[in-house]
């Protein structure tokens, strides 16, 4: 009888590390997606400051086309930043879990 409880709890112990080891993997892939997401947001950044400046000097001479690629930048960042929030949320709720 005590044979057969240890056998239980080494068993149970090894499923409880085996879950420890996949969510590790899932933090580290968490992890490599926000590195990701934040690179992502830096450049979107970046290039809506660059249209922003120029657009400054040329407020007579706006092209629609250029205003809409602004526009649609400045769409990607928010949509970024989203995306950059909700992951380290998801991070964080592993990390506290774990």
């Amino acid at each position: 009888q005590n044979e057969k409880e240890l056998q239980d709890v080494v068993k149970q112990q090894e499923e409880k590390l085996l879950q420890l080891i996949d969510k590790s993997g899932e933090v580290m892939r968490l992890n490599a997606e926000v590195s990701e997401l934040k690179r992502l947001l830096q450049r979107a950044e970046t290039e809506a400051k660059v249209l922003w400046e120029e657009m400054r000097g040329k407020e007579h001479q706006v092209d629609t086309a250029y205003v809409q690629e602004r526009v649609m930048l400045r769409r990607e960042v928010d949509k970024l930043r989203l995306l950059l929030m909700e992951k380290e949320d998801e991070n964080k709720r592993l990390t506290d879990k774990y």
